[in-house]
This record gives C-alpha cells, sequence and structure tokens, in this order.
C-alpha cells in the first residue's frame, strides 16, 4: 500500500505538542478510531514500549499490537504494526515559528482475509478522513490547554 499522510498546523509550541502526543496512554482521548489501550511492557513511552490498541473503523474492529521503534523527542515517534494489519506509522513534528507542524504517516499492509490490496485502496480516503479528525481533536485539546 502507498503511504497515507495527513498534516496539520497546530497554534502550540513544539514541546507541548509533543507533550500531548508522546502521552501515549492518553491518546484515546483524541483518535477516535481507538477503543483502548493497553501497555504490553513496563514502560508507557520509549523505544521498546509495547501496546496493545482496540482500534475501530467502521465495522472494522481490530486489536493491534504496536510497538515504538523510534522516539526521538519533541520531533519523531515510529511505531511498528504487528496485529492482523501491519506496516508503520510516524509522527513527524517541525517547529513553524511558536507554532508546530504536525506530519501523520501510515504505512499499512492488510491480509488477504481482509481484502488485501482491494481494501488498502478502498480505504485510503476513509482512513486520511478518521485521521484528519483526530489530529483536529488534538488541536481543540491543545487550544484548551493554557501555556
Amino acid at each position: 500500500m502507498h503511504p497515507i499522510t495527513v498534516s496539520i498546523n497546530l497554534d502550540a509550541p513544539l514541546q507541548r505538542v509533543w507533550d500531548a502526543l508522546s502521552d501515549l496512554e492518553n491518546q484515546k482521548d483524541w483518535m477516535g478510531d481507538v477503543d483502548s489501550l493497553t501497555f504490553a511492557t513496563d514502560q508507557s513511552q520509549g523505544t521498546g514500549t509495547e501496546m496493545i490498541v482496540a482500534t475501530k473503523v467502521g465495522p472494522l474492529r481490530l486489536n493491534d499490537r504496536m510497538l515504538v521503534t523510534a522516539w526521538e523527542p519533541p520531533t519523531r515517534m515510529t511505531v511498528l504494526h504487528q496485529g492482523t494489519v501491519e506496516g508503520t506509522g510516524e509522527f513527524v513534528l517541525a517547529a513553524i515559528g511558536g507554532a508546530t507542524r504536525l506530519t501523520w504517516t501510515e504505512d499499512l499492509r492488510f491480509p488477504w482475509r481482509l481484502g488485501g490490496g482491494l481494501t488498502a485502496i478502498a480505504s485510503r480516503p476513509i482512513l486520511a478522513t478518521v485521521w484528519r479528525q483526530n489530529l483536529k481533536r488534538l488541536r481543540s485539546i491543545l487550544d484548551g490547554v493554557a501555556d
């Protein structure tokens, strides 16, 4: 599958955006496709953190096992999806003056039993919409927090 990339400009400093993004346990507060998140390791941040994320997009419900493979505060976090749907996800943050540009890229592979490449193609606009909405929810959370 070709990667899906969504971005947003956030009127918040880089460190504040990183702090919200890297609070993995609370990502469910702004990720509408996350039902629950449970850590499979003692650590809850940093490279090597593993988590089981119950996700839902429309009728599709999966337990996504994720491993944090890169943790570069305050600019980059990468996860490896090791569940039914495999691939990588990455958040990249860049300072733009006193604001922050957040770019989210996912490169996912669907198994043949879920339609493989056809599902990958059909899901692109749906997933991009879901992830854009997630970024807007993150913006709302950041806007509600005073510096």
